[in-house]
């Protein structure tokens, strides 16, 4: 496996999520939604962080909704550098944002950091086992990482079903998803 072909996988990813948002539109979160993560055993009030979608990454809002509806405190990601892991801060529907790097809505500074109990973590392709293929920043796996070795993190990969491919190109320090959640249900990834 080499970098280049996760650069090959990561053009076709595009283009088939390309096609999924112009085939389902906001549907796609409303059927996210629908689901919600009622197949987690979850502790009452546990800390789950969402993300902010950008271009045609499926939109996670109305999920996001569910869940602060139903008492579990939410945080979304903040940028702390190139090569550096995410910084969590809570956030609720409603809450003011900041726009940063290629426009991603985060928090602002004065929210208290938090540390999650479950990633909802976007991607451009999955598998069955719980390889995903992101944009390449590295940005969820040093945060997987860092999380992992703290306290036991579930990651849930959030994304369209035509996401879903057999064997998702990986390298020893891809951090591996829980579950996956598309419009159709969850998905749980059966591991190496």
């Amino acid at each position: 496996m080499t970098a280049d072909e996760k650069r090959a996988e990561r053009t076709r990813a595009l283009t088939r999520r390309a096609a999924a948002y112009a085939r389902h539109g906001r549907e796609a979160g409303a059927a996210l939604a629908r689901h919600g993560l009622d197949f987690l055993t979850l502790a009452p009030g546990a800390i789950i962080s969402g993300f902010s979608a950008i271009r045609d990454e499926i939109d996670a809002a109305a999920l996001l909704a569910r869940l602060a509806g139903e008492g579990y405190r939410l945080a979304l990601p903040v940028m702390q550098g190139k090569r550096l892991p995410l910084l969590f801060r809570a956030w609720a529907p409603g809450d003011e944002t900041a726009s940063a790097q290629w426009g991603i809505a985060e928090p602002l500074p004065s929210k208290p950091v938090l540390e999650p109990d479950v990633v909802l973590v976007p991607l451009l392709a999955f598998d069955a086992h719980g390889c995903r293929l992101g944009y390449g920043g590295g940005f969820y796996d040093r945060t997987l990482t860092r999380l992992r070795a703290l306290k036991p993190v579930v990651a849930v990969g959030i994304g369209y079903d035509e996401l879903r491919i057999d064997a998702v190109p990986h390298l020893d320090y891809d951090e591996r998803l829980d579950w996956v959640l598309t419009p159709s249900g969850p998905l749980r990834c059966s591991g190496p």
